[in-house]
């Protein structure tokens, strides 16, 4: 099966992501810099929102660049992840209209949580269908930013019950780990 209806509806999907993002953000009422405070949190939640579905859009860029065909269990494997990205936009309204409260933070991590592992599933199914000694399986190795991140969010969301605002900084770290694009994927691809 080849790769590239894959990717064009992954696109496809992840721009509507975006847009849906954006258009949740409601203009402030007032002309003055004063009313814009009222919706600091929802621009907040909204520049961490398009930096986490832009890392996911660049790292299944390289995830499929990498990848030679995909099978049945691939296209499953790719809307479980797309399921998960697809409630991004709820969560990123909830979380930066209710300013960064408890649960609006909890539900985020979990959703956040959940995409993680469905590119883990995607990664491991990609491994699979193309064997251990591909150019996918060695440029992700044992895939240690993928688990680390997980662990984050997984320890993020309880915090998010006492201080929502360390829940946060730990979400903001795992944008930071996966900021820099990986570059073992384009390496292997080079060669």
């Amino acid at each position: 099966m080849n790769k590239d209806r894959l990717q064009a509806f992954s696109d496809g999907v992840l721009a509507v992501i975006i847009t849906i993002m954006v258009l949740e953000m409601k203009s402030p009422i007032g002309t003055n810099l004063a009313a814009l405070e009222p919706v600091i949190p929802v621009f907040l939640s909204y520049v961490l929102s398009f930096v986490y579905i832009g890392i996911y859009w660049n790292n299944h860029h390289h995830l499929l660049h990498a990848t030679q065909r995909v099978n049945g269990a691939t296209l499953w494997a790719n809307l479980h992840l797309l399921f998960w990205l697809s409630l991004v936009p709820f969560t990123t309204s909830w979380m930066g209209e209710n300013h960064f409260d408890s649960w609006p933070v909890a539900v985020y991590g979990i959703v956040l949580l959940l995409a993680g592992i469905a590119y883990f599933i995607l990664t491991r199914v990609l491994i699979i269908l193309h064997g251990q000694g591909s150019i996918l399986a060695t440029s992700i190795g044992r895939d240690r930013k993928a688990k680390i991140s997980i662990a984050i969010y997984a320890l993020a969301i309880p915090l998010a019950f006492g201080k929502p605002w360390i829940a946060g900084a730990c979400y903001v770290i795992v944008t930071i780990i996966w900021m820099t694009p990986d570059r073992r994927i384009e390496r292997s691809v080079a060669q």
